[in-house]
């Protein structure tokens, strides 16, 4: 990943380095802005340049996945090594997704929090089945009255297939 996976930073969780101090989105917003400034890379980071280096970058975490069949939590199995490529690059995923969202104006956290408010009146837990993979088109009328499959509120098509709650 051209640089990002270079920026340091305390993290945690498996496969991510060891340290033990949680990490920010901002402060990660902050070492990429900084990364980048020091290089003079900001004059290539557009949207849509860090766009296709994220969709690469998701590319190659597919890969890691690409021949295993279904992966249990916990990732049994692994070896040290797997587990730690792994990290590398689901960090190159959310470094130019931090990215992407500081070059865009996009508050990333504010967002996602909005987004899990979306969803969760989306997909009300009394109107859907618990423990079920079925999928949205056979779930119960949304809250807002409309039956499952009409458009929602970002815009997308009626007839998605989404996951069930």
């Amino acid at each position: 990943m051209n640089g990002a996976a270079a920026v340091s930073g305390e993290t945690a969780g498996k496969g991510g380095g060891g340290g033990e101090a949680a990490v920010t989105l901002e402060a990660l917003r902050e070492k990429m802005a900084d990364f980048a400034r020091e290089r003079d890379w900001e004059q290539f980071h557009s949207p849509r340049n860090l766009l296709l280096a994220l969709v690469g970058e998701v590319g190659e975490l597919s890969e890691i996945f690409q021949w295993k069949g279904e992966v249990p939590k916990g990732l049994p199995g692994w070896g040290e090594r797997e587990v730690e490529h792994l990290g590398e690059e689901l960090a190159d995923v959310l470094l130019y997704l931090v990215r992407l969202s500081d070059m865009c104006g996009v508050d990333l956290g504010k967002a996602a929090l909005r987004k899990i408010e979306l969803n969760a009146r989306k997909y009300p837990v009394g109107q859907c089945n618990k423990g079920s993979s079925k999928k949205r088109t056979f779930c119960s009328a949304t809250d807002d009255g409309a039956a499952a499959g009409d458009d929602d509120d970002n815009g997308d098509a009626g007839g998605e297939e989404e996951q069930c709650c």
